[in-house]
Formats: structure tokens, C-alpha cells, sequence
């Protein structure tokens, strides 16, 4: 049974990508870290337009390389081929844009853990399940990899499986250039050319640039490169053009590239080539395996290409199926398309990770409440929040849809123990209580702070708003909020936005709405939506109205608690479950208040605080799950 449309295999690395534009990379002063390797980001890109992707690769016991097979599986690409080499390390490249026509590399691969595959790691029932296998030329630079390449494409042509070849030249990766010349696109080798022709035989598509076909077909004149390659291959040959897009080539080689099938190029600025042929790759695999002619496939190859060029990073580049199709049906606005707010928000808001359509939170970010009681120090608040998330961990028992807030100021041990385990993260930035509204000071004027970060953790911002409020504080409030959204944008981190208005003033059923609206107005555009509980359908249905029409992609609403008796919330949790955007609740004093009082003052041990927190979130957790099943359940009948 073919389960996956295409499994790519070959190099994988971690890319640390300078962060600083227009400089040598001698003078990098910070990077940004993503997966890498043609096949990954091949994989990585088909699966965001919705193929069913798997990559044939090795990575070290050791923490980039579990970094490479967690970020494959957040992109939704099959890891049972990713071999864990416990004798070599993870690959490692160090990437920087120089101009739009220098783009400095180095390769650490020295004996690296995927020139570690052999034979013996290729599959025959993993290779039966795929429609087609892409492989990438550099595995066929070495004796050992070349063997499980071969034998990867005589099981997959076997199968019935379709086979196409990305040609991929790196000079340096076939021993031809230094290490220093990483960025080398071409150098003439016969040797390489006769490796090349020895195996073009096997695939049904060949893909590369000139250059590539240079070195495949042994010339430097394209046509005849083209021409040397077709007298071995009866393969579909893809040329890239670079500006002027690129040519598919079903038959003979005629006298000029023009001739070729083409699809339309896109105007756009150049700011980053690196990883946007394998951006090419998979919008060309699309098409291929879709079914579509070679002008429809090379329009999306073209366009998945001219998002690569215009952002930093390879597979962090690449489109979503909806934005790809939102791309081709309005067309580019402006060419550096990094700058393009509004494919910029789809863009992020189309390939988050992780699926949170169900929402548990335990909240115990307070701050301000807990300094207020009796016995408080900072010392014990931390320890009183590590019970807390001791709390969230039992009721969560490796279920997913469960998460926390917590502070970094009282709770930073609670906090950093979180990351990683699976919850999911809220982080708070206001000052307790403040209005207008004033940041922690960790953060920062211009709100660098987040810089420092762990990528889990999610911008937590509670703004006390109204409608009524005037102008200055408004717009002062408003100012705070842009800067802190776009700061976490910069930093790759999603962003709440708590509003309650019934702390300020009067609400009736278009409030919160109406301010809902004015942040979108203002190019705010919450991940995340934490509201107060609504007491009236009306009010919900022009909430909920108020976000689709400003995010139709976002996450949802949490509910808060407001330290809500229970009975008060499970009438709420009711009201609130019937609607899809509502995704469950963020509760804390509900849960820990009596427990946090009693432990203050020495009157509970921490098992029984322990227990007594995980009694009540798990209670909570019950009602809402069985709001949530009641209101399916009437929708249904």
C-alpha cells in the first residue's frame, strides 16, 4: 500500500544561518539555527503543500540530531527512515548572505553521520510504500552511500515507484574544492561527470541548473551538456535559469533552452538563493505527482522558488499549500516578498507546528496575588510554582492538549523545567496589573529581551482595555502591544492577547468585539485570543465573527477563570464549549488558591498541595471536556 507520495534520501545538517545581512561571514556575530540538506528540506517542503513525505538520512546520538528528527516530525515528514548514527555526528553548515550574489559556506561533514548510511538501512516494505524516491547527487560521491542509493532506486524501481534525481553539485562535497569554497557551484571533473552518466539511466526526472547539467552532461555549453545526458537518459529533464525560470524537456534537445515547456516566473527580489532550488524541488513534485502538465508543475515549482530567495533560510522559507495558492491567484505586490505584510501573516499563521485544537491550561503566571499573601518570599513562590507544574505533569500524563503560564520572574525554575516536556508554554510580559499598559523590564524598551527566550514559550500579553478609553491611553496601550507582537514575530515566537474590559468599565455584547477588531485594524494579529467568559450567545457570536474576519488561520480562544468559584465556571465552560474557536480554558487561582494560601503559611505539605492543585485542574479538565462532547453531541442530533 502506498501510503507516502515521495521519500527523498541523502545529506541532512543542522544550518546555522548568520543573522546579520551584507557582511562576511567572518564577522557573523549570531546565527539562526534550521534543518538543512537538500532531501530534508525537499521532504520538508512537499509536505507543507501537502504530500505525504518521508526522508532516507542519518543523524548523531546527540542533540542536533535530535533536533533534526523533532523539527521533521513538526513539519509533518516521516522519520522512520532517519538512522541514529551513535558513532558520527550530525552534520553541520555555517551559512551567510553576503550581496545577491555571494552567499558564504562552510561544510562540517567529515565523516558525518549521514555518510554513514549503508545498504543495510534501506527498507524494501518502507521503500514499497512511496509513489516516488528523489535522490540528491552528493550521496553518490562516496562507495558506501552510493550503495544504498543504488539499492534504495533498484527497490524503488521495482516497486513501480517513479525515481527523479536532484543533481546537486557541491564542488566541495565531491572533493573537487576546498573546504573554504562552499559556496562553488561548478568546477569541471571528469570523474564526477562519468559517476553522474553511470546512473542517469535509473530516473524518470532529472533535475538541475545549468551548472548541473554542465557537470552531468561533461560540457559547458548547456545544449550540449543536454544533449549528452539524453543520449543515456530517457528522463523528463528540468533546467533551472535562475531569473528566467526554468524548462521541462520530454524529447529531444532542439536548438535553444526557449523552446522547452515553461511555466511563468515571478518579479521578485533576490535576498537569499541559498535552499531555493530544493524550494523548486518540492513545488515541481507537486505538480509531477499531482498529475498537472509541465507549465502548471514548473509555475509552482517557480513560485515555491521565489519565496526561498526572498526569505532567510531554506525550509523556514517555503510556502504552505494555502499560501502557494493564495500567492498564485493575486500575484506579487511587492518583489521582496519578506516584506509583503499579507502574505508574511499567512505565511506564518499556515505553517505553525504542533496541533493545540484542544486546550487545558493551568495558570499560574500570577505574580501580584501570590506577593499579596501570607508567608510569601520569592524563595518559596518558586518552589510554590515547581509543585504547580508537578500538578500540570500528573494531570497531563503524556496526553496532548495541556499546557501552563507561568512567569519567568517568581517561576523561573518551573518555567525552564517546562521547556521541552511537551506542554505548551504561555509566558507573561505586563507588569501585574498595569494600566496603561507597562512591560516587565527584562524585556527591554524595544523589547530584545525576547531574544533570550526558549523557542516553546508563547507571548503572553494582558491589556486592561475599553472602548471608552480616551485617545492617549488608547493609543499609548495600542503602541505597546504592536511593539511587543512584532518583537515576538522577529523572534519566531507566537503571541496571546488577553483583553478584560469588565475590569475597566461596563461591557454589553458588542465590547469585546469592537476591541478585538481595533488590534487587527492596527496589524495585531494574535496567535492566540485569552478572553473572559461571555454571558450571552450574542456577545460570543461577535467575537468570534470579529477574529475570523480579522485571522481566519488563527489558533483560538482560551477562556479565563477570573477565580471563579467552579459551579460558576462550569456554567461558563457550557456557554463557551458550543463554539469551535473557543478551544478550552486558562484557569490558575481556581485551581491553587486555597492551596497556595494554606502552603504559605505551613499549614500543607507539598504532596498534599500537589495533590490537591492536580484534584481540581483535573476536575476542571473534566468539565470542559464533557461541555465540549455535550455541545458535539447537540450539534449532531
Amino acid at each position: 500500500m502506498r501510503n507516502l507520495d515521495v521519500i527523498t534520501i541523502g545529506r541532512s545538517s543542522v544550518d546555522l544561518y548568520g543573522a546579520q545581512v551584507g557582511g562576511r561571514l567572518e564577522d557573523m556575530g549570531s546565527f539562526r539555527k534550521y534543518i538543512g540538506g537538500s532531501p530534508t528540506n525537499i521532504a520538508c517542503g512537499a509536505a507543507r503543500l501537502g504530500l505525504k513525505s518521508a526522508v532516507i538520512t542519518a543523524v548523531g546520538d546527540e542533540h542536533m540530531g535530535r533536533f533534526i528528527r523533532e523539527q521533521l516530525s513538526r513539519e509533518g515528514v516521516d522519520v522512520r527512515g532517519v538512522k541514529t548514527d551513535k558513532e558520527r555526528l550530525t552534520a553541520l553548515v555555517l551559512l551567510g548572505i553576503r550581496d545577491e550574489d555571494s552567499f558564504p559556506l562552510i561544510f562540517y561533514r567529515e565523516n558525518c553521520a549521514d555518510m554513514g548510511l549503508t545498504e543495510d538501512d534501506i527498507d524494501e516494505a518502507f521503500l514499497g510504500e512511496a509513489r516516488s524516491l528523489v535522490v540528491t547527487g552528493t550521496h553518490l560521491s562516496n562507495p558506501r552511500t552510493e550503495a544504498a542509493v543504488m539499492k534504495a532506486l533498484r527497490l524503488a524501481k521495482a516497486g513501480g515507484a517513479q525515481t527523479a534525481l536532484d543533481i546537486d553539485y557541491r564542488p566541495n562535497l565531491w572533493g573537487v574544492a576546498s573546504h573554504g569554497e562552499g559556496e562553488s557551484r561548478f568546477v569541471e571533473s571528469a570523474k564526477v561527470t562519468e559517476k553522474l552518466q553511470s546512473t542517469l539511466h535509473l530516473f524518470d526526472l532529472i533535475v538541475g541548473t545549468e551548472e548541473e547539467f554542465h557537470i552531468a552532461g561533461g560540457s559547458t555549453d548547456t545544449l550540449e551538456a543536454l544533449r549528452a545526458v539524453r543520449k543515456v537518459s530517457n528522463a523528463t529533464l528540468v533546467c533551472k535559469r535562475g531569473a528566467k525560470g526554468a524548462v521541462a524537456i520530454e524529447g529531444e534537445i532542439s536548438s535553444s533552452l526557449d523552446e522547452g515547456q515553461a511555466g511563468p516566473g515571478f518579479p521578485i527580489e533576490v535576498f537569499n538563493v541559498l535552499g531555493a532550488g530544493d524550494g523548486f524541488f518540492a513545488g515541481l513534485l507537486k505538480g509531477w505527482l499531482d498529475g498537472e502538465t509541465w507549465p502548471k508543475a514548473l509555475e509552482y515549482a517557480n513560485a515555491c522558488g521565489a519565496f526561498a530567495v526572498s526569505r532567510h533560510g531554506c525550509t523556514p522559507a517555503y510556502p504552505s499549500l494555502a499560501e502557494l495558492e493564495f500567492f498564485l491567484k493575486r500575484g506579487v505586490v511587492r518583489p521582496d516578498l519578506r516584506n509583503d505584510a499579507e502574505l508574511e501573516q499567512l505565511h506564518w499563521s499556515t505553517n505553525r507546528k504542533g496541533d493545540w485544537s484542544s486546550m487545558h491550561v493551568f495558570a499560574f503566571d500570577h505574580r501580584m496575588q501570590l506577593e499579596q499573601m501570607e508567608g510569601f518570599t520569592l524563595a518559596k513562590g518558586g518552589a510554590f510554582k515547581e509543585l504547580c507544574l508537578q500538578a500540570a505533569l500528573r494531570v497531563r500524563d503524556g496526553r496532548e492538549g495541556y499546557g501552563i503560564l507561568c512567569d519567568n520572574r517568581i517561576g523561573r525554575k518551573a518555567l525552564h523545567a517546562a521547556s521541552g516536556s511537551g506542554l505548551w508554554i504561555g509566558r507573561p510580559c505586563e507588569w501585574p496589573g498595569s494600566r496603561p499598559l507597562t512591560l516587565e523590564p527584562e524585556l527591554g524598551l524595544d523589547c530584545g529581551g525576547l531574544e533570550e527566550w526558549a523557542r516553546d514559550n508563547v507571548v503572553k500579553v494582558l491589556c486592561f482595555c475599553h472602548p471608552t478609553d480616551t485617545a492617549e491611553l488608547r493609543d499609548g496601550q495600542e503602541a505597546t502591544v504592536k511593539r511587543l507582537f512584532e518583537a515576538s514575530r522577529r523572534n519566531g515566537l507566537e503571541f496571546l492577547l488577553e483583553i478584560i474590559p469588565s475590569k475597566v468599565g461596563p461591557v454589553d455584547d458588542e465590547t469585546n468585539a469592537t476591541l478585538i477588531r481595533r488590534f487587527y485594524e492596527i496589524g495585531v494579529h494574535p496567535d492566540w485570543w485569552k478572553l473572559e467568559p461571555m454571558k450571552t450567545p450574542a456577545a460570543w457570536e461577535n467575537v468570534i465573527a470579529a477574529i475570523e474576519a480579522g485571522d481566519a488561520n488563527t489558533r483560538g480562544i482560551v477562556v479565563l477563570g477570573l477565580d471563579a468559584p467552579e459551579a460558576e465556571l462550569a456554567a461558563s465552560f457550557r456557554v463557551a464549549a458550543s463554539y469551535d474557536l473557543v478551544k478550552g480554558f486558562a484557569v490558575g487561582r481556581t485551581i491553587f488558591g486555597d492551596s497556595a494560601r494554606a502552603w504559605m503559611k505551613g499549614e500543607v505539605g507539598d504532596e498534599e498541595a500537589v495533590a490537591e492543585m492536580t484534584r481540581r485542574f483535573e476536575r476542571l479538565c473534566g468539565i470542559w471536556d464533557e461541555a465540549r462532547q455535550a455541545a458535539q453531541h447537540g450539534r449532531q442530533a
